[in-house]
């Protein structure tokens, strides 16, 4: 179904439209059968790089489209809706350059950005640490001072394009201050020093690559340091809000892709003479997905108009990663119901959206954080 959306421009809506088309021609046709092999399609996100879908809510004077982030959300959901892994990865992507453009200095953005807003390299953000996942206050990758800038040592842990992506915008301590002493950087995928562990074997998204990196006496140039010495809480969870509203956008994707499916289905199958789809039971089923969905949709761009305008967002980035990824596991869960023992099976790719929907609940902060996220909020305004 071709969702009926509102644009602030003429130009917005033929940019998602255009972006439609593209994943329904490009992306659906060949998504199950990548996902099968867990072949990672480094060559479609080239194609969306020429195609300007990477670089959608960037300046212009970088390469970027200038569109707004309710703008690019919208396009993100069209491309998760034919294939999460890639709506994953533009997020992904798209997430790893916000330190760039909102900390770096214009000397590094103009040096920088250009070859990372254009998709000809594809980026990739390395927060997370065996021992430090929702807590990255407990994060022990060093960047130890050098003569000619840091020396990175360390391990990341479940890094979306671990030893795929072409650089990884880094956070690690500088000093012992739990909060105040963790830096960003930005390091390229050749340098010397850096190694990958072996893909994981995750349930869902096997086409999307995800890894351990190793930082072993890595050297990086201050120039390749985003922002100040300290600087890294703040900056990582800066883009975090604006990572969690890409999640937000490809999880309603997916629902939307789940409940297509549920309803295609429910008009052909023939079930005591009759169409499941006129049965009440099932036609009030899909009209509690539906509903679940449009609540999704709604979160996710309020919080966009909020960043477009300036204006805080992180609780509502909160909120719309929270709702939308919920709606994601319960829409999916539907769908295979409505499709009964088929919904079961590798035949129909509902059982497949369902297994890509739990990691949706997980990833750029559980929803148990979310929940932490939204409630400090609350509380602090008391």
């Amino acid at each position: 179904m071709v969702v009926d959306r509102l644009f602030p421009t003429a130009e917005a809506a033929e940019v998602v439209t255009l972006v439609r088309e593209i994943a329904q021609a490009e992306l659906l046709p060949r998504a199950a059968a990548d996902e099968a092999s867990a072949r990672f399609p480094r060559d479609a996100f080239r194609a969306l790089g020429r195609a300007g879908v990477l670089g959608l809510p960037y300046p212009e004077r970088f390469g970027g489209a200038g569109q707004p982030y309710e703008v690019y959300l919208q396009a993100l959901e069209e491309i998760a809706t034919a294939w999460l892994t890639c709506g994953l990865g533009v997020s992904v992507h798209v997430m790893s350059l916000c330190p760039l453009t909102d900390f770096g200095t214009p000397d590094q953005q103009e040096a920088l950005l250009p070859p990372l807003v254009a998709g000809d390299q594809l980026g990739a953000y390395a927060l997370s640490e065996p021992q430090a996942g929702s807590d990255i206050s407990e994060m022990t990758t060093r960047a130890k001072l050098t003569d000619d800038g840091y020396e990175l040592d360390g391990t990341k842990a479940w890094i979306t394009h671990g030893s795929v992506a072409d650089f990884y915008t880094t956070f690690a301590r500088t000093s012992d201050d739990p909060r105040g002493g963790i830096s960003c950087f930005l390091v390229p995928a050749d340098i010397p020093g850096l190694s990958f562990g072996a893909p994981e074997r995750k349930m869902g998204l096997t086409a999307s690559t995800t890894t351990a990196l190793y930082f072993d006496q890595v050297p990086i140039t201050e120039f390749r340091r985003i922002g100040a010495e300290g600087e890294g809480m703040k900056i990582a969870l800066s883009a975090l809000d604006s990572g969690r509203l890409g999640i937000a956008a490809c999880a309603t994707g997916l629902a939307q892709a789940a409940l297509d499916c549920a309803v295609g289905y429910a008009k052909e199958r023939v079930q005591f003479g009759r169409r499941i789809a006129d049965f009440e039971g099932l036609r009030f089923l899909l009209a509690e997905m539906a509903a679940a969905l449009d609540s999704a949709r709604a979160t996710y761009l309020q919080a966009a108009r909020r960043r477009d305008a300036g204006r805080t967002f992180t609780r509502d980035a909160a909120v719309a990663k929270m709702v939308a990824t919920d709606v994601a596991m319960k829409v999916t869960t539907d769908a295979v119901q409505v499709l009964g023992g088929y919904g079961y099976t590798r035949d129909f790719p509902v059982e497949r959206f369902l297994r890509e929907a739990k990691a949706t609940q997980i990833f750029e902060g559980t929803n148990q954080i979310q929940r932490l996220v939204i409630s400090r909020q609350l509380l602090a305004n008391q």
